[in-house]
């Protein structure tokens, strides 16, 4: 059984302490790897993040990163690029690190192969306007975070776990569009989580592996409610 949030009826706590890396990408093997598109049957249906998949797009499907990550993908064989927008999951396969639309893969010259060698630069993150955190839980042990995280991300949500100064466990469900923000909710409620809080991100630059990301750092504090 999750433990549920502490601090109930406390009016503020104490600024966050910036994401960690590797909460949000693991090391370069993560950003290198087999890309494959997507299109024909799944034009016009909802993506993950709420938005209409239009295989016209620029866009494509990571399992991961938070919806609204910028990602300039290059094709390793031949070094043709193309950037992306990240708002949907996937791919779903064994060994691939990320699902194009049809004009991504087209810019890429790999719409006969199907698959290519590719390597991930993220380049940037969507606006604060654009993306919200649940906050789900407070955890007074750690491994209790753990275990909601866990519990999260077998659900297909992005969660990351952040320690604040009075050694306590937040856990949040990260990089949520505005789109997919009710939807989101409403899952939550059906894991349990019901003592949930939700806020605006916004991003700040950092580096993993020599490459440059904008990730989503939560604002000064939470009101709780």
């Amino acid at each position: 059984m999750l433990n549920w949030p502490i601090f109930k009826g406390m009016k503020w706590l104490v600024p966050v302490v910036l994401l960690l890396a590797a909460a949000v990408l693991s090391a370069d093997p993560e950003l290198d790897g087999v890309a494959s598109w997507y299109g024909g049957k799944f034009h016009g249906r909802l993506t993950s993040s709420g938005e209409v998949f239009n295989t016209n797009d620029m866009t494509a499907a990571h399992r991961t990163l938070p919806f609204g990550t910028l990602v300039k993908v290059t094709n390793m064989d031949n070094g043709l690029s193309a950037t992306v927008k990240i708002n949907d999951r996937g791919p779903f396969v064994d060994g691939r690190i990320i699902d194009l639309s049809q004009a991504a893969a087209d810019q890429l010259n790999m719409l006969g192969t199907g698959i290519a060698r590719v390597s991930l630069d993220i380049v940037g993150f969507a606006t604060e306007k654009d993306m919200y955190a649940i906050q789900v839980g407070a955890y007074a042990i750690e491994k209790n975070a753990e275990k909601a995280r866990a519990t999260l991300e077998s659900a297909g949500l992005f969660a990351t776990i952040e320690m604040t100064g009075l050694t306590v466990a937040r856990v949040l469900v990260r990089g949520i569009s505005a789109p997919s923000l009710p939807d989101t909710r409403k899952k939550l409620e059906e894991m349990g989580f019901f003592q949930y809080l939700v806020k605006k991100e916004r991003t700040e630059a950092t580096r993993i592996s020599g490459r440059n990301v904008a990730l989503p750092v939560a604002a000064s504090a939470f009101a709780l409610q």
